[in-house]
Parts: C-alpha cells; structure tokens; sequence
C-alpha cells in the first residue's frame, strides 16, 4: 500500500527545486511528532477515540489509526472509521476499546490493505455493519495501464454491507456521520464528516507526508478536485488514519494546492529539457529523499504526467514508458 512519502533529510518541509536547480521551501509544513502509544484508545476529540496499529513503514508512518466514535447520547453506540489490517493483536485492542458499546457499524475510507482488511473479522466479532466506499476496481491510466503490481495493494476481498454516495449519512446517537467523495488518492475514497465539524480524511490529507498517487487506481485531476472541495467545507479538524490531527486544514489544504502546482512546474520545466522518462527525473524532483521511496515518488509523477497527457500538454510514446511535450 502507497499511503505517503517524505525526505529522510527534509523532515519537515517538501523542498521542491528552484528555477537553478537548488531546493527551497515550500508550503505546507509537515509534522512528523507524531508518537503513538501501539493498541491503546486515546480520546482525540469528544465522543472520538483513535487507536494506532503497530503496523509502521516508509508509507503508513507510525501506523494505521482506527477512530471509534461513541453515539454522545447515553445509547452506547459505535461505529469504527478505518479498522486496518489483518492484525490480531489490533482487532483486540479496538474490542477492548469498544467497552460495552454495541458497534452498529464499521466505516471504510478506501480498499488498501492497511485500511479495510479487518473489517471482516470486526464484523464476525460484533455484527456490525461494513459501509463506506465502493469495493475496488481494476482501471486503466490516461498513457496506457500500469503498475499492475500495485493491485496486491488493494483488499480485493472488501465486501460492504452497503456503499455509501456523496452526501449520504449515517447517525452514531447525536451525531451526524456524511460521505464526502474524495477521489484522487483512490478511485473510490471517501472522507467522512462528522457533524461538520470534524473530517475523517483517510488518506486524503495527511499531516505527516504528501499523499502518493498512484496510477491508475489514482488520478491527480480527481485528487485536486477534491482537495477544493474539502477546502470549501467547513470542518476545522482533520483526522487523517495516519499521523495526527491536521489543526489548520483550510490553510494546510491551501498550501498542498500550492505543492502539487510547483511539482507540476517542475515536471514540465523536465520535460521541456528534454528529459523523456520518470526515472530521470525523480532524482532531480526529489534531491533530498531517501532512494527507497523513489519508486512512490515516480508514481507521482506518473500521476502528473498522465493529467498532463489528458489536458493535450504532454503525450506518451507508443511504449508508454517515455513522454514528451505535444
């Protein structure tokens, strides 16, 4: 699964590269503090709980955080956003959590196995509900379809009890639970809002990292679309499944915009120097990072340039795998 990526060197700020070719800051800021205590319920809001897999990589960072929400009303109801992966030790930690509440249903943002795969054995325990996104569907890129390794990514077992559509809402006891399509990151991700106060982004935002899109399951146009579409709501607290609560998120949002833009004008200003394939650019995009997170960061770009490709800037070569400015 390709959740996020960011500069071993860089911690805490993206450094794209200047017009002479050094790095310089760019927004937004990253924080990476994050310090979770593995399999233990920590209230991050009212009526919000969070607890953290220990499941941590390169792309899930310190882990997979699953949020229990309790219904507010004195009726002992929970549903649970992201319960992760196949992790015995974590189904217990979340059981444990749960306390006496009865679990009415279990809420998925997207199908990659470090999301969706315990749903199945949360329901087996509790008889809980699985809603949320679509199950995942096999796609192809605007330049021809790839990466078809990356399909082992996704929980091709995920099967809901219902998909939720944008606009589409659940009630936890007093509070409000609605789907926001948020495209990009997947074909079917969805973020969910609760009570307009609080979003539950998934993979979306993520306050640690750059998400990594992935083609063909992810769409760099979809993926800016829906980030203004979150900026132009009202929440004033992200909780992303990895890392911890974005607390500005208008301005966090406004500064991704930003980021992805530059790194749109850094791709171009490759190609028009003649380099023609992802390879050689990634080291020049990305100077500072860590060469095992290459192969995430030419996703990416892949993602870029396929957006490029769709808007008649930029064409692929009939291998797929070289590009050039139309």
């Amino acid at each position: 699964m390709q959740c996020g990526l960011l500069p071993d060197r860089s911690r805490h700020v993206t450094k794209p590269e200047s017009s002479s070719g050094t790095p310089r800051s760019a927004s937004p800021r990253f924080d990476t503090a994050f310090a979770p205590e593995y399999g233990v319920a920590e209230s991050v809001a009212t009526d919000v709980m969070r607890v953290v897999c220990n499941n941590p990589s390169p792309f899930t960072f310190r882990g997979t955080g699953t949020f229990i929400v309790k219904d507010g009303a004195g009726k002992r109801e929970a549903v649970v956003v992201d319960p992760g992966p196949q992790d015995e030790a974590h189904l217990s930690a979340l059981l444990g959590a749960l306390d006496d509440c009865t679990l009415t249903h279990i809420v998925i943002t997207h199908t990659h196995r470090d999301h969706s795969p315990l749903a199945g054995a949360l329901k087996q325990a509790t008889g809980a509900k699985i809603v949320g996104c679509a199950p995942w569907a096999q796609r192809e890129s605007a330049g021809g379809t790839v990466q078809k390794g990356l399909d082992a990514s996704n929980d091709t077992d995920y099967a809901p009890d219902e998909v939720m559509r944008d606009g589409e809402t659940l009630r936890v006891g007093g509070h409000v639970l609605t789907a926001v399509a948020t495209p990009g990151h997947t074909a079917n991700h969805l973020s969910f809002s609760l009570d307009d106060e609080i979003l539950f982004c998934g993979d979306h935002v993520m306050g640690w990292s750059t998400t990594v899109i992935a083609p063909p399951d992810g769409h760099m146009r979809s993926y800016m679309d829906s980030l203004e579409k979150i900026g132009a709501r009202e929440e004033s607290l992200y909780l992303p499944s990895h890392g911890g609560a974005v607390k500005q998120p208008h301005r966090f949002v406004r500064g991704l915009i930003t980021h992805r833009k530059q790194r749109e004008t850094q791709i171009l200003k490759r190609l028009k120097a003649g380099d023609s394939r992802i390879a050689e650019m990634v080291p020049r995009l990305y100077p500072e990072l860590d060469e095992r997170l290459h192969f995430a960061a030419a996703l990416s770009v892949r993602a870029h340039i396929d957006d490029l490709i769709e808007r008649g800037i930029a064409t692929a070569t009939d291998d797929g795998d070289s590009f050039r400015l139309s």
